[in-house]
């Protein structure tokens, strides 16, 4: 096989969770890209229906589901979805995350706890899920969509004249977690070739973005600019295929030399 093909995915099944976001997109449509049969799941049907729809408009499948990371059993229902439909699961993106503190640092404990419930324990319960299925078949990638918050501190700064602030306490935690749950999973099914590794994306551009925020942000990275809606497509598809096959418990950034300067 030539070191082109190896990025291939095709004759694999793949699953990205919550892949309508800005950050799913693009996840997605890479996966969809390089062959894979594509399966994206979230709470909302609905937007992962108008996904499918723009997708095959440009001439790419993907298959979306529902289900509630919050609930085991719910991913239990995804996996049993997923193996009736292929009789296997070769990746796993995990993207999915929820944002109920919207009091920032001020909200109340019952909201960090729905955070975690979410982004920790149900972290914890798809990869268990659909990694023991992995594990059994002797092959598989797991790809963790962490972010650079969960290895710096915020820096205000670069909100300064905006209404935007980064004092959410439990994006830090979970994202900090995330990364080194890579490693542990990693070094759990390592022995069984299943490898897992994370992904850790500085902001990504969107319209809502004030001018004075994209400067100081821009200002901060070597590039000198945002994530755009392609840059996340390469790192996903090496991570995810046989082109990254002895990489494993890797935290890769991606932030155009954000945490580097």
């Amino acid at each position: 096989m030539g070191v082109l093909d190896s990025f291939s995915l095709a004759g694999k099944t793949a699953l990205v969770t919550g892949g309508a976001g800005v950050v799913g997109q693009q996840l997605v449509r890479a996966i969809a890209e390089a062959g894979a049969a594509t399966f994206v799941a979230s709470r909302n049907l609905d937007s992962l229906k108008a996904l499918q729809e723009t997708f095959n408009a440009d001439g790419l499948s993907i298959i979306p589901l529902q289900y509630d990371q919050s609930e085991e059993d719910s991913i239990f229902v995804l996996r049993d979805a997923i193996l009736a439909e292929t009789g296997r699961i070769d990746v796993l993106i995990n993207n999915s995350v929820s944002r109920p503190m919207k009091k920032a640092y001020q909200d109340d404990a019952a909201a960090f706890e729905a955070s975690m419930q979410v982004n920790a324990t149900g972290l914890f319960m798809i990869t268990r899920a659909m990694g023991d299925v992995m594990a059994a078949q002797g092959n598989g990638s797991i790809v963790n969509i962490a972010s650079i918050q969960g290895v710096i501190a915020p820096d205000p700064t670069i909100y300064e004249g905006t209404d935007m602030s980064g004092w959410y306490p439990d994006y830090y935690f979970h994202k900090g977690g995330m990364i080194n749950f890579t490693r542990f999973i990693a070094s759990y099914y390592g022995a069984k070739g299943v490898r897992c590794n994370c992904m850790s994306p500085g902001g990504v551009q969107t319209e809502s973005h004030p001018e004075i925020f994209l400067k100081h942000y821009s200002d901060r990275t070597f590039l000198g600019r945002l994530i755009n809606q392609t840059d996340l497509m390469g790192a996903a598809v090496f991570l995810a295929s046989d082109a990254s096959v002895y990489v494993t418990g890797v935290n890769l950034m991606i932030d155009g030399g954000y945490t580097a300067k």
